[in-house]
């Protein structure tokens, strides 16, 4: 139901606090998230992927967010992890099970791919709910400071990314309470044949868009009107400065999914 999907969106979010995780310097955040991209590509077996969405559920326990609901981010994502487990078992090559026209080389690889998609949402979730969008703008901005040296726009990139991030919570909530006024019209998103949720989601989408269009007329006049012309010249309010806890996280970041990388030999 697309009420249900909308209302379990967790990238996006930002959940305040004090933990060592929340503190941790945006760019070296960034980075380990890259290198877990990297990792998680790289990795071939099930197990080193199983624990590594392990210790990302512990690195978040950690920081004062639970299990379950760092795994209701992964609800949306459902669909697509079954449509890639089938996709695979029916397509892909090998032998077929007797009896049945499934792949088990194929169901094996559609389930690999599964997992690293889990890995890859959990963890950018992780980033997003301990970091705040100021603060992920400010990180962006100084990763990308290399593009001002050829004529790029670091901080205009950066805030467009940023504020993209921050809407999609915004805009689920807004999907959530057209999707209720809808439904008190009369909008059936799960009933009926495919014509008509395909007509009631139309009458979800087409104010959704209307509203984001708002948004996006609504933030552009508060920026005008507070003087906003870009990120020549700007000054911040809190400077990022790397600390040795932040060279410590990130070398032992390193240093784990190097260990998970080399392991894959021996089980």
């Amino acid at each position: 139901m697309a009420i249900e999907f909308l209302r379990n969106l967790t990238l996006g979010q930002y959940v305040s606090g004090e933990s060592w995780l929340h503190r941790l310097d945006p760019r070296v955040k960034l980075a380990i998230l890259a290198a877990v991209m990297g990792a998680v590509f790289w990795l071939e077996q099930a197990l080193s992927l199983a624990l590594l969405i392990a210790l990302a559920l512990l690195l978040g326990r950690s920081a004062g967010l639970r299990p379950s609901y760092l795994l209701r981010g992964l609800r949306p994502v459902w669909p697509l992890l079954m449509l890639t487990l089938v996709f695979n078992a029916f397509f892909g090559p090998g032998p077929r099970l007797e009896g049945f026209p499934i792949s088990l080389n194929g169901l094996e690889r559609g389930g690999l791919l599964a997992i690293r998609l889990i890995g890859l949402v959990l963890c950018t979730t992780l980033l997003t709910l301990t970091t705040s969008p100021l603060r992920l703008c400010d990180g962006i901005e100084s990763m990308l400071a290399p593009l001002g040296w050829v004529g790029g726009r670091p901080h205009e990139v950066a805030l467009v990314f940023t504020i993209a991030l921050r809407f999609v919570p915004t805009l689920a909530l807004e999907a959530e309470r057209i999707g209720q006024a809808q439904m008190a019209r009369g909008a059936a998103f799960d009933r009926g044949g495919l014509l008509a949720r395909t007509g009631a989601l139309v009458a979800l989408l087409v104010p959704l868009f209307t509203r984001a269009f708002q948004h996006a007329d609504q933030l552009a006049v508060a920026m005008e009107a507070r003087g906003y012309t870009g990120g020549k010249g700007r000054s911040r309010w809190r400077e990022l400065r790397l600390r040795p806890a932040d060279g410590l996280a990130f070398l032992l970041s390193l240093a784990v999914l190097a260990g998970l990388v080399a392991g894959e030999r021996f089980w």
